[in-house]
């Protein structure tokens, strides 16, 4: 069976979403970190691409999509609509992000001509030292008992990013674009299937912090079920608060305290402090680029391991000719594979925030040292285990650095907007794992950011590039992208799903580029994502075809849900195309 035509077992039927619309008129360490939360998959339905003339928006629930979709409509432009989407997405996908983690952002400005990168990633309080997740012992804690409580909670950046950036480049005020969540706060939203499925997988520890219990969980401790009418008035009084008083109300202030407090008054507390608040600063970076085939791939730098790491992919299989082989050859996913292990080893060697360690970013995409990694692909088998390690590129300082342990679980959402004006914003926000810390203060959910940090700082006496610092933002796999073709903006595409996320977008854009798939199709084919050896393959899928080649070429094959959130744009022909992983709730919604 082709990998064209994906099996349609354990679906979500769309319909379970029409009551939700029609309510809304048109307007290694890794792998054991897999086992103790895997994925909550709602599989894969049918779907085909949205197309339009004026603007697209592609996110992960289709109330989001309708409130960028207004906004746009309104005359709005693509900030003034990211801000509608997120602060609806805090709302309906509080599991994912909110107000209460951070933000990648990689946006084309097209009145200057002009693609940036802004990073909303969270920092490290001050009081943070490299020994934060180390038992009395010096041993790392296991990763849940770190996460659950205050210990985990980063400064927060998303407000910041979407303030700055919609003072900056937005439209519309900004009080209006926050009114349709706080309009949806006040008067409840159906709970999706998503919602109730990974509530009820972790409603013990959302039953840990009051706050948390109160809003996710019944009187008798059950999930609210499937099309409760869920309100929340704090969120939309946190919101009144941010409409009148913008970024500083969140940063200062009584919003402010109720964070720090929610953080350093349970059992597993952290230390983040109001100074943590008051001094947090995005900050705007160039893009991370590399040329394949006849496109340019950008997308977010450190201290994002996506775009390097996607990049070293695409420019690690370049020299092969996969349009020929095809998505269905093995070979093809055997390059692949091995691509993302040797680029997996350099993330794990190299990558963190470069603001803290010396990192060697161009040299890891540089094509003399992307060409000679490559030979390592050549010999048409698998590469052994001694042969995928990190590799020497080029850079202009002598440092010695350890392989990195730090555990990334999947969670986080993605969502592309093009507006009328030609502008393009792709979005990865997140709180890190599902539902974050389980601490809720003031209707949002914290993140556990500081477990993207490794929770170790040296191995065998070498530091670690990803440990825990004062004020350092902790590596991730966050990749939004947006590709240029002939200068201009040609798609917008990005993922949740831990540190997968590399590999579903690689996957997308190979499909897309390599393969001639429309969009849609490329977000729809099944996911093989190989990071650290063992080949994960999606359950249900015609990729379970794949299975016994590759388990004889040599790979550790697990077949399981691997749930991603792809949410793309493509502007090509004078029309925009949108497309929503089928795997999510998510549509695409343009005009």
């Amino acid at each position: 069976m082709s990998l064209l035509k994906p099996l349609k077992s354990h679906c979500l039927s769309l319909t379970l979403l029409l009551p939700l619309m029609a309510a809304m008129p048109i307007a290694h360490a890794q792998e054991a970190a897999d086992a103790i939360a895997p994925e909550m998959a709602t599989g894969i339905s049918e779907r085909t691409a949205v197309t339009a003339e004026t603007f697209m928006v592609a996110a992960a629930n289709p109330l989001a999509a309708k409130a960028g979709h207004d906004v746009l409509a309104a005359g709005g432009n693509a900030i003034d609509a990211m801000v509608a989407v997120q602060m609806v997405l805090g709302l309906v996908e509080p599991q994912s992000s909110g107000l209460g983690g951070g933000a990648f952002l990689v946006y084309y400005d097209n009145a200057g001509n002009r693609l940036t990168t802004y990073d909303g990633r969270e920092t490290a309080p001050a009081a943070a030292t490299p020994t934060l997740f180390l038992d009395d012992d010096g041993e790392p804690l296991k990763f849940f008992d770190a996460v659950v409580g205050g210990r985990s909670v980063g400064t927060p950046g998303t407000v910041k990013l979407l303030y700055e950036t919609h003072r900056l480049h937005g439209k519309l005020p900004w009080s209006g674009l926050l009114q349709p969540a706080i309009t949806l706060a006040d008067l409840g939203f159906e709970v999706s299937p998503r919602l109730h499925q990974l509530a009820t997988a972790d409603a013990e520890r959302l039953a840990v912090h009051d706050e948390t219990r109160d809003h996710f969980l019944a009187e008798d401790g059950t999930p609210h079920p499937v099309g409760h009418l869920l309100k929340n008035p704090k969120y939309a009084e946190t919101l009144r608060t941010l409409a009148d008083g913008g970024a500083d109300a969140f940063y200062k202030g009584p919003v402010a305290m109720g964070i720090v407090e929610a953080v350093i008054n349970n059992d597993n507390p952290g230390v983040l402090s109001p100074g943590d608040l008051a001094n947090y600063r995005i900050k705007e970076r160039p893009p991370v680029c590399i040329t394949y085939r006849t496109y340019d791939i950008c997308g977010m730098g450190p201290p994002s391991s996506g775009a390097l790491t996607v990049g070293q992919i695409l420019g690690l299989v370049e020299p092969f000719d996969l349009a020929k082989l095809g998505p269905d050859n093995p070979e093809s996913w055997r390059l692949i594979g091995d691509a993302s292990r040797l680029a997996f080893a350099d993330r794990g060697r190299y990558m963190a925030d470069s603001d803290f360690v010396p990192m060697p970013t161009k040299g890891l995409l540089d094509r003399a040292y992307l060409d000679e990694r490559a030979r390592l692909l050549e010999p048409g088998s698998m590469l052994g285990k001694d042969e995928v390690t990190a590799g020497s590129p080029p850079w202009g300082h002598a440092m010695l650095l350890a392989d990195d342990e730090s555990l990334e679980l999947p969670s986080t959402s993605h969502f592309s907007i093009a507006d009328p004006f030609g502008n393009v914003v792709s979005m990865t926000t997140t709180i890190e794992n599902g539902f974050g810390s389980r601490v809720m203060t003031q209707g949002f959910l914290l993140n556990n950011e500081l477990t993207d940090f490794s929770f170790r700082t040296h191995r065998g006496g070498v530091p670690i590039a990803n440990r825990v610092e004062p004020g350092k933002r902790p590596r991730s796999s966050m990749s939004p992208t947006i590709i240029m073709k002939d200068g201009e903006p040609y798609a917008a595409i990005g993922s949740p799903g831990g540190s997968r996320i590399i590999g579903y977008v690689a996957k997308t854009i190979i499909a897309h580029i390599d393969w001639g798939m429309d969009i849609q199709s490329a977000v729809n084919l099944p996911h093989l994502v190989n990071r650290f050896g063992a080949y994960d393959i999606e359950k249900g899928t015609a990729a379970e075809n794949l299975s016994e080649p590759l388990a004889t070429l040599g790979y550790d094959v697990k077949v399981r849900d691997l749930n991603s959130g792809l949410h793309a744009i493509v502007m090509a022909d004078g029309k925009l195309t949108g497309a929503a992983d089928p795997r999510r709730e998510g549509i695409a919604s343009g005009q």
